[in-house]
């Protein structure tokens, strides 16, 4: 039975080109047993919450279950708000959560931060049985390392990878994923 992985890319001009290198290094850990879904998320340059998590919605309405999701940095946050938003019917296996930026509190607060905010209470809000984890290396020079213990703390389900080095892309070697990935147990692929 083929695993589906959707894939959701960072934001700014040329984020989907600069996260196809992680899509593929996934790919090409997980081998032929996986099959990476990465989407052209619209607007990529403004990377406006409501439309990436209906374009989420959408991508998870077409693809066999159960489903893995990995976000890398804004796609991360747009990944774990969306995802304790929808409602999601589907079985999620697992969640990944690459390099992302924490919104408010200690984090970010830049203009319209709030959109990306995480509501009070939303690690119960989460598919049930998800396995969830994140990753940051400590020498990411777009998101401060710090911002990982921010989602631990509100994420306390969440396993956590301190990575040392890979910068904010992981040296586009995401095969410490691809563990992950291919440790959940058999039965959360079960239908």
């Amino acid at each position: 039975m083929t695993k589906h992985v959707l894939f959701i890319q960072g934001a700014g001009e040329g984020a989907y080109e600069d996260d196809k290198a992680l899509a593929a290094s996934l790919q090409d850990a997980l081998g032929p047993e996986y099959e990476i879904h990465y989407p052209a998320m619209l607007n990529e340059e403004d990377a406006p919450y409501e439309l990436w998590k209906q374009q989420i919605e959408t991508e998870l309405g077409a693809m066999p279950e159960p489903v893995m999701l990995v976000g890398h940095s804004v796609g991360a946050s747009v990944v774990i708000k969306g995802v304790g938003e929808m409602g999601i019917e589907k079985p999620i296996a697992g969640i990944f959560l690459i390099a992302g930026p924490f919104w408010g509190g200690d984090g970010w607060r830049y203009e319209g931060y709030e959109e990306l905010e995480l509501p009070e209470g939303i690690s119960a809000r989460l598919p049930k049985g998800a396995s969830i984890f994140l990753y940051h290396c400590r020498d990411d020079e777009i998101v401060p390392f710090e911002h990982l213990a921010l989602y631990a703390q509100i994420l306390p389900q969440a396993r956590v990878r301190e990575l040392d080095e890979g910068g904010h892309q992981l040296d586009n070697d995401l095969s410490v994923v691809a563990e992950d990935i291919k440790r959940l147990p058999s039965a959360q692929f079960a239908k």
